[in-house]
């Protein structure tokens, strides 16, 4: 329990020499809206489709604060192409945006709320996604660990780009609400 507690606040230091949180630093960046890093950035191709197609860029390019744990095209390349291609047909729209929208928590929440969240949780922490599931957090040595319902985990890779709508979280997999 004690190495637990020294990690977290390790962590907590570390973030900026790890170099973790440091993604939204610039204050021309804070101007942007989430769905506009995430454009700007050509790290979220993938996703930046599916927002389109389910018309959740609207969403994210509004004022209200979200924050999304945004899986890079790396994550959604460990899915199979077919899989993507199938969840990109309209027929399956509603699917489509109840992952999408797993991937999103209102409010603004940051690698410290989540830590925070950790230590008073003894490791373990759950935040209710707009889609109304929950995702489970836990700290693997200076990681910050996403795990689905299904046991599906990500990592978060960098931290804290905040943006002028909320906050963004790249991931290194994608987390399902359901099973594909």
């Amino acid at each position: 329990m004690r190495t637990y507690f020294v990690n977290c606040l390790l962590l907590l230091f570390m973030i900026p020499a790890l170099g973790i949180a440091q993604a939204g630093d610039d204050y021309a960046d804070f101007k942007k809206t989430i769905y506009t890093t995430t454009v700007e950035s050509g790290n979220y191709t993938t996703l930046i489709s599916a927002l389109k197609a389910t018309e959740l860029d609207i969403l994210l390019d509004g004022d209200a604060p979200f924050t999304i744990f945004a899986p890079s095209d790396r994550a959604f390349n460990k899915l199979s192409s077919e899989t993507i291609s199938k969840l990109m047909r309209p027929e399956n729209n509603k699917k489509l945006k109840e992952m999408l929208t797993y991937f999103m928590v209102a409010g603004s929440l940051s690698a410290s709320k989540i830590l925070n969240a950790l230590v008073k949780g003894n490791g373990k922490a759950t935040f209710t996604t707009v889609q109304g599931k929950k995702i489970k957090a836990s700290i693997d040595g200076v990681d910050i660990i996403l795990t689905d319902g299904q046991g599906n985990q990500a990592r978060i890779t960098v931290a804290d780009s905040d943006q002028c709508n909320g906050i963004i979280h790249t991931i290194d997999s994608v987390i399902l609400p359901t099973p594909l």
